[in-house]
């Protein structure tokens, strides 16, 4: 046999799904997270799925590590080695004040104290040329430096090296000869060749603090999987929906910094391709928090560039807003108000109802005690949950507020799901977006139990409920594409635009995507490559990425004209205006080589035996409703609700007056009522 497997680190659990090449078959399961050792939730999961690794022929997974180290404050101690009298860049980043009125505001505090910032004379100006030679012994200092104090990492970061990055290059092999590989050295050339000062160091400094936790991190599972059999090819999923090859991964960790949620995403594109939907809003609610993303016209929304925890960060970024919403959020009172989240129980020791000796309720104790969730078939059986603790932990809570249980329940999940769709306002209608316009595609372990509720405070008619919604971010990184993103700066006011100039610069950057995409197994027949530029008014400071047809497209006639127009539509999509008549100027190319695998579809289920019919009362709106209990693998045709549907990795809520059908793929789709 050959599998494809695919799997979903979260705060609570770890969703895994396998695919069979041969037969289409996809199983899905899960495992508690162990934060201690994250590999260890992964072989444990994997476990449930395939008996013999030696069985796979394909591994792709989302690693938390690197966004764990950096919201713990955990990372590696970072030495940033600066140009001389540009060692405070870091420190004074920007002027501007993020929340203007918040008395309290703080900017964030940066990852490298003051004191291990060290400066190197050298200097190049802003064309690249050289005006001061690199101080190579002054660099040499600095590695002693590095050795005498025990710095886990060094970020490089010198002035105008996106320009040339020869000072960077050098700097880079001196500290490579005087520190070997026991220490990461990072160039921001090589991490976000783009220019913004600031933005280069923070981009550096974050993967230098992160990259030593990422690498370890996989290196162990390489080395788990060496010695289960035959070396198994790990893939890991980058921050812009595309994969890597884990030694891609462990030379350029930054980039897998976002890679657990962003697998829903890509999931979201291929359901909305499968749909024939070309906008679709993704919602992930897991254990611990609720992840919002969207598809436009059938592709991920991806920025070039992102903050993360107040950190700026240049590499591009599957558009996400999260939130602490998860089904482990706790439930508590707070000046004599309900307050729902952000802090979650996590997986240990989880709701009250996991019966790992949590008290403290949260929603997922209010679904069960509402009746929303089947106890003895929660994860498809792998749990029973334990009622009375649930219906003990609400109580105490109600108790506090004066409610009844059952009214408290509701208020959680309420307040709960109107947090949620919060969320998603503030990626869609603050930046113009009417999520009328939308489908909702709900998934995650809790997302499923939640989305009709959601869809409602929004007035979306539609929910779509993919097959194995708790594994979905896993089976999203099954139909990714391997990605690898070029850039090049090219500032070029319109009056001095040189198109064939520029179609020879794309001309060679494809060239080296394609070298990239070789490298990374991809087949010549699976290789493309996609070209956009950043642009602006003159005057303007920041830019928009206008997309190329090709790389010879700047050198054809009336070039200027079309991309011009591009660009005033692409300026009054996101701004509501545009300025046709005004100048334009270029600043950056970037290049996207794609490979993709062959998809591995929306799969066909294992699909169990028929179990019995069952019939529970559930709470909707105050009132209670005898509900009946389905499987998803069984179900055919349309279901009115109110209905549960459980499976092995969720429970869907289907509410009273909303109709639910089947489609073609498998796919649940709840028309809504208003």
């Amino acid at each position: 046999m050959s599998y494809r497997v695919a799997m979903d680190i979260g705060g609570t659990f770890t969703d895994v799904v396998r695919y069979d090449e041969t037969t289409g078959s996809v199983v899905a399961s899960k495992a508690s997270t162990t934060p201690h050792d994250l590999a260890e939730g992964v072989f444990t999961a994997l476990a449930r799925v395939v008996d013999d690794p030696a069985e796979i022929s394909y591994f792709v997974h989302g690693t938390t590590q690197g966004l764990n180290a950096l919201l713990e404050r955990k990372g590696a101690r970072v030495l940033l080695l600066a140009s001389a009298g540009a060692g405070d860049v870091y420190h004074i980043a920007r002027g501007n004040r993020d929340r203007m009125f918040d008395l309290r505001y703080r900017k964030p505090t940066p990852l490298v104290p003051r004191e291990d910032v060290a400066e190197v004379a050298g200097r190049l100006d802003w064309r690249g040329e050289e005006l001061v030679p690199l101080d190579e012994e002054g660099v040499r200092r600095a590695a002693r430096r590095v050795r005498e104090e025990g710095f886990d990492a060094v970020a490089v970061c010198l002035l105008f090296s996106y320009a040339d990055p020869r000072h960077e290059v050098r700097a880079g092999e001196i500290l490579r000869e005087e520190l070997g590989d026991d220490v990461l050295v990072v160039l921001s050339h090589e991490v976000a060749r783009e220019w913004r000062e600031y933005e280069r160091t923070s981009s550096a400094v974050l993967e230098a603090y992160t990259g030593p936790v990422v690498r370890r991190y996989l290196a162990e599972v390489e080395r788990r999987f060496a010695e289960r059999g035959p070396g198994v090819p790990v893939h890991v999923m980058q921050s812009s929906g595309g994969l890597v090859n884990a030694a891609y991964a462990m030379r350029r960790p930054l980039q897998t910094l976002l890679s657990g949620p962003v697998g829903g995403t890509m999931g979201g594109v291929a359901a909305a391709r499968l749909l024939g939907r070309g906008n679709v809003i993704c919602v992930d609610m897991g254990g611990t928090s609720f992840d919002v993303s969207l598809v436009v016209d059938g592709r991920p929304d991806v920025s070039a560039e992102a903050r993360i925890e107040g950190h700026p960060v240049l590499m591009p970024v599957v558009n996400l807003h999260t939130i602490g919403a998860g089904g482990g959020s706790i439930a508590y009172a707070e000046a004599g108000a309900l307050r729902v989240g952000p802090e979650s129980a996590g997986a240990m020791p989880g709701p009250a109802c996991y019966g790992r000796g949590g008290t403290r309720p949260t929603v997922t104790d209010a679904n069960v005690v509402l009746g929303r969730v089947d106890p003895a078939w929660f994860a498809g059986g792998l749990m029973e949950l334990d009622v009375e603790a649930a219906g003990a932990a609400v109580a105490t809570l109600a108790e506090e507020l004066a409610l009844d249980p059952l009214d408290l329940a509701e208020g959680v999940c309420a307040v709960a799901n109107a947090k949620m769709a919060q969320a998603i306002r503030t990626l869609t209608v603050e930046h113009g977006v009417e999520p009328r316009e939308f489908s909702l595609v709900a998934f995650g372990g809790a997302g499923a139990m939640h989305a009709v509720f959601i869809a409602r405070e929004l007035g979306i008619s539609e929910v779509v409920i993919p097959r194995f919604p708790g594994a979905f971010s896993a089976w999203g990184m099954l139909e990714a594409e391997v990605r690898r993103d070029l850039t090049h700066p090219y500032f070029r006011p319109q009056d001095a635009l040189d198109g064939a100039e520029l179609a020879e610069l794309l001309t060679g950057l494809e060239a080296r995507a394609l070298e990239a995409l070789a490298e990374q197994g991809v087949p010549a027949e699976r290789r493309r490559v996609e070209h956009a530029v950043d642009m602006r008014y003159e005057g303007q400071d920041y830019t928009l990425t206008i997309p190329l047809r090709e790389a010879g497209e700047p050198a054809g006639p009336g070039f200027l004209r079309e991309v011009a127009a591009r660009f005033a539509e692409a300026h009054t999509s996101r701004y509501g205006h545009a300025t046709p008549e005004a100048p334009v100027e270029f600043v950056m190319v970037r290049s996207t080589g794609l490979g993709s695998f062959p998809r591995a579809a929306a799969g066909v289920p294992d699909v169990p035996a028929e179990a019995a019919p069952a019939v529970r009362d559930v709470v909707f709106d105050g009132a209670v409703h005898t509900t009946p209990v389905l499987r998803r693998a069984h179900l055919d045709g349309e279901l009115a609700g109110p209905a549960i549907v459980v499976e092995e990795t969720a429970t869907t809520v289907v509410p009273p007056g909303c109709l639910a059908t089947v489609d073609d793929n498998g796919f649940l789709i709840v028309k809504v009522d208003q």
